[in-house]
């Protein structure tokens, strides 16, 4: 892959509610620097897709989920995120243009998809939250960075929590 695949593509960030704002601070600063748009993107694991046939149209927009008060919630607070973590990087030459995807399924499969239909050069996530469900829930699906960068042919950047082991106790 060479810095022409990045030539006004988008880059593609997963995000998720509460997660460190290094991620999205990290995905903007790198898509203000390649001029790139960043594309912003949560996967509701409660959802899951029907279908795995690409032939089949219903595949496609069985990854989008439906609107209800819940996702409508989570969504306006997922984008109000974004927009503040946004507005807190350096004026340099200001934020990317940004947008915000929903999608449903297991969130490394969906965000690989979606990088291949919008043509991502780079798809950015963090590294799995600290603590015992979420080393449960990672060994039983797997990290969303470890199976993206084995089962795809895109590069992954995976982006670590700053905060050293022994500070982020209360």
């Amino acid at each position: 892959m060479t810095w022409e695949n990045f030539d006004g593509a988008p880059l593609l960030v997963g995000i998720m509610p509460k997660q460190h704002p290094e991620v999205i601070q990290t995905a903007a600063a790198l898509a203000a620097r390649l001029a790139a748009p960043l594309v912003c993107a949560y996967v509701d694991e409660a959802s899951y897709l029907v279908e795995w046939d690409p032939a089949r149209s219903a595949h496609r927009l069985s990854r989008y989920p439906g609107v209800d008060d819940d996702m409508l919630a989570l969504t306006t607070e997922l984008k109000a995120l974004v927009q503040s973590t946004l507005d807190q990087l350096p004026a340099g030459g200001g934020p990317p243009e940004w947008s915000f995807r929903t999608l449903t399924g297991d969130p490394a499969r969906a965000l690989g998809q979606l990088a291949a239909e919008m043509d991502a050069p780079l798809i950015i996530v963090g590294t799995p939250e600290r603590g015992f469900t979420h080393r449960l829930s990672e060994a039983l699906s797997g990290a969303v960075g470890t199976w993206l960068s084995h089962h795809q042919s895109r590069p992954v950047l995976v982006v670590p929590y700053r905060m050293p082991a022994h500070e982020d106790r209360p």
